[in-house]
């Protein structure tokens, strides 16, 4: 079956395995990728392409149907139970390419990818602190 998300795993993030699943669910929520009435992968599914744990993918899945995302409908899967409000998907398109264009910058100024992220994270920080972010 085609599912509208496919979940990867950075395993030396840092992160634990079913945090990255949920928040693998919520951008793509925010991004409009998943919309209300969507399925996510079963637990089996996931388990299959990720060799996982079934538990780490049904503790995401309770993680987000606590906050109220999905729904888990017995005998039939996981659905999702609404977005997450945030920019239109036009909005998201420009802020995208405005971000593409500093990516591009930034490697063309020698930075690295640590280097962007530390940048990145930096800059995040400052801006909630500024109540910007």
């Amino acid at each position: 079956m085609f599912w509208l998300i496919e979940f990867n795993l950075d395993r030396s993030s840092g992160v634990s395995t079913y945090l990255q699943l949920v928040h693998q669910v919520k951008q793509a929520l925010r991004l409009g990728t998943l919309r209300p009435g969507d399925q996510l992968p079963t637990a089996r599914e996931v388990v299959e392409s990720l060799a996982i744990n079934p538990n780490t993918v049904l503790k995401a899945y309770r993680e987000l149907e606590r906050e109220g995302l999905v729904e888990g409908r017995p005998g039939m899967g996981t659905f999702v139970r609404r977005g997450i409000a945030g920019p239109t998907l036009a909005e998201h398109t420009r802020l995208r390419r405005d971000l593409e264009a500093w990516v591009r910058d930034a490697r063309a100024a020698g930075l690295d990818q640590e280097d962007l992220r530390a940048l990145f994270s930096v800059v995040l920080a400052d801006a909630a602190k500024k109540g910007v972010a």
